[in-house]
């Protein structure tokens, strides 16, 4: 059966954050919750699959198949909204045979897995990649790694007119930039590319410079015939995507005890961490105001929930 456009229009809240460190520095910053957009298709992945989804409705396909590993949040939404809306799923998995909370939910959506392990899925940036697997499951579209692309950014430009529809909620008439964590650099591409230069875009990198993130963000700016300017990328990473340390899991644990919100190791808990450093150094002035991104996807948490609980108690030195 060909998939059928969904007409959701899901919203999320954008909360004001109080914590020391921000009170006194001057500094204001509020969260859009795209965590708390559904339950199942979190954060921005959801931006990133609807045009892939509109995609292939448009040429009849019958689903969706797709890359990531034992605990990708873009698998995971992909699986829950072809559990939702009705269309099949296929994903291609890194590594050997593994379960995991995220494997079992993926399983429980309805997605065919395979596993590639990790020398097959180093094959999937190599020419004819797609071609086995559309040859095996000739009514599924395949979607890249993460869901990125032209397409997917432009429809995270939709972030920045749900968070500019409540900023009076906030008594706020204007702010003067985003931060957000970024992977691939898809969803920054597209809260510069909406924003035109009127708003800074502070991307905190979850993996080291060097590593991709730079030449993607460029690239899809570049295809899309926007100006390569408007963002500032800072590094995140702590050295290497997915490395914990103490200082890290302290600060997840913090968030959620002051203010109810619940971060990951790789995204969103290394930015928050990333923007303590950078406004306790003094690089925003007071009364900067800062829109921060939290774009969902919290399979990570719930992959590491012990160790970080063990990492947060470590005494400070």
């Amino acid at each position: 059966m060909p998939i059928i456009v969904p007409h959701w229009q899901p919203s999320a809240p954008l909360q004001l954050l109080h914590l020391d460190w921000l009170a006194r520095a001057g500094v204001e910053v509020a969260v859009l919750r795209l965590d708390l957009l559904d339950p199942l298709i979190s954060g921005n992945k959801w931006f990133k699959l609807k045009p892939h989804i509109e995609a292939a409705a448009a040429v009849g396909a019958e689903g969706l198949m797709s890359l990531g590993g034992a605990h990708s949040n873009h698998l995971h939404a992909l699986a829950a909204a072809g559990r939702r809306f009705g269309f099949q799923t296929v994903g291609l998995l890194r590594g050997e045979p593994q379960e995991t909370t995220t494997v079992r939910d993926l399983l429980d959506f309805g997605m065919r897995l395979h596993w590639l392990g990790y020398a097959g899925y180093r094959e999937r940036n190599q020419p004819g990649f797609w071609m086995s697997w559309q040859a095996r499951y000739p009514r599924l579209v395949p979607v890249n790694e993460g869901g990125g692309g032209l397409l997917a950014a432009r429809s995270c430009g939709a972030i920045v007119e749900m968070a500019r529809g409540q900023l009076a909620e906030l008594g706020w008439e204007d702010y003067q930039g985003w931060w957000l964590a970024a992977g691939t650099g898809t969803t920054a591409a597209g809260l510069v590319m909406a924003e035109q230069g009127g708003h800074q875009i502070h991307v905190a990198t979850a993996v080291p410079f060097g590593h991709g993130l730079e030449k993607n963000l460029a690239s899809v700016l570049s295809e899309a015939r926007h100006a390569d300017s408007g963002y500032r990328l800072v590094d995140a990473s702590g050295g290497g995507f997915g490395r914990v340390d103490a200082a890290l899991a302290r600060c997840i644990r913090d968030c959620e005890a002051t203010c109810g919100l619940p971060l990951e190791p790789l995204y969103t808990g290394k930015a928050m961490l990333a923007l303590r450093g950078e406004v306790e150094a003094g690089y925003f002035a007071p009364g900067t105001r800062l829109l921060l991104l939290h774009t969902g996807g919290l399979q990570g948490r719930r992959a590491m929930a012990q160790r970080l609980e063990e990492m947060a108690a470590v005494r400070q030195e």
